[in-house]
């Protein structure tokens, strides 16, 4: 068989199924009058789980980079939806914290993401899911 016979373009049909949904998750911000992007959102559900985290926390648990969590981070903060203060523990580094708009934005817009997460699962069901999550870990794993 021809190299090209024995290979999936797996990573296009990701790249494809990402962009659509990432357009889904921006209209639905825009219909809610949320001035957000899906990675902006990332970071500010993240907050909402626990505040008073580090740019090296958010980095690590939203799979970014850290020069990119900082630019998203001076974004939010800039719009007035999170705010960064220095640690207790550690004065070089700082803190970030939902502002109250910042609440405001997660609060209006967790019921439609979860909406968004059921209509994408929708004729899908737990067993798919562990196969799902299984099969991008190992791709994942993969390429580490």
């Amino acid at each position: 068989m021809k190299e090209q016979e024995t290979t999936r373009n797996f990573g296009a049909i990701m790249d494809r199924t990402l962009k659509i949904i990432k357009l889904n998750y921006l209209q639905t911000f825009r219909e809610l009058g949320l001035d957000i992007t899906t990675e902006q959102w990332v970071i500010l559900d993240r907050l909402a789980e626990g505040d008073g985290v580090s740019q090296t926390d958010l980095a690590n648990d939203s799979f970014k980079n850290a020069p990119t969590v900082s630019r998203i981070i001076e974004l939010l903060r800039k719009k007035g939806l999170i705010e960064k203060k220095r640690s207790d523990d550690d004065r070089r580094q700082f803190m970030i914290y939902l502002s109250s708009k910042g609440q405001e934005y997660h609060d209006r817009a967790t019921p439609e993401v979860l909406a968004l997460r059921r209509r994408g699962w929708e004729g899908l069901d737990d067993e798919d899911y562990d196969d799902f999550m299984r099969i991008m870990n190992q791709i994942g794993s993969n390429f580490s």
